[in-house]
């Protein structure tokens, strides 16, 4: 579904990604770990095309993305969870939904009742503004936003950030319903317990180098690797 090969991405004169390679197969969650400041977003915003990279290949669906418009590869199938939710705040749930839906017609799509029977939160909230509602019902509103567009891959970063416990469960509970319906999701992540639990497979990521990668039990049960690479002790 994605592969990235020896990718390289600079802000500026800052080299960010110094040839990162990993990949999501077809129906898979895969969670990229790291502290901050690591280079996670930037493998999300050089997949999406917002901060393209200088060298090296993005392959969707076999075919090399690495340089393209943003839009262009949305329009691909790539739906985006962004860092920080971003709804629209003076639009309803309702207008932020429809205003992001694609490719409605197909067989199985993402359409406004299906977003509603997996977030009936939403669909109580339908006519309030995105600035009424709570933290987690945003998270929940950017997640079904970007459903709305009937993507085949989902890039999630951070969807964990600044909830509730409760909330995380619930976004984590979401993330599994996804994947049971053969989501591919790339999932960047700073709540260990929580990719772990979801995820087939994990790599993490530290100054821009992929550092380890594994399954999830096997990180779950190395304590050197999540000491040195993610500060994570017991």
């Amino acid at each position: 579904m994605l592969n990235l090969a020896d990718v390289h991405t600079y802000y500026g004169g800052s080299y960010v990604l110094q040839g990162i390679s990993l990949e999501v197969k077809e129906g898979s969650v895969v969670a990229l770990l790291g502290r901050n400041g690591m280079g996670k977003t930037t493998t999300i915003r050089s997949i999406i095309g917002f901060t393209p990279p200088r060298r090296g290949v993005i392959r969707f669906k076999g075919k090399d993305i690495a340089g393209l418009q943003p839009h262009r590869i949305a329009q691909m199938g790539i739906g985006l969870v962004p860092q920080g939710r971003h709804i629209f705040p003076s639009l309803s749930v309702e207008e932020n939904l429809t205003m992001a839906a694609r490719g409605g017609g197909k067989t199985g799509a993402w359409t406004l009742d299906r977003v509603y029977s997996l977030f009936p939160i939403l669909k109580e909230r339908a006519k309030y503004k995105g600035n009424l509602l709570s933290g987690g019902e945003q998270q929940m509103l950017t997640i079904a936003r970007a459903l709305m567009t009937n993507p085949d891959l989902l890039l999630m970063d951070e969807p964990s950030e600044g909830l509730a416990p409760i909330i995380v469960q619930e976004v984590s509970h979401i993330i599994a319903q996804l994947k049971e319906s053969g989501f591919s999701i790339l999932l960047v992540e700073q709540n260990l317990p929580m990719a772990l639990g979801v995820a087939d497979y994990v790599y993490v990521i530290s100054k821009g180098v992929i550092v380890y990668q594994s399954t999830p039990e096997e990180l779950r049960g190395n304590e050197e690797a999540k000491a040195k690479h993610l500060g994570v002790t017991g």
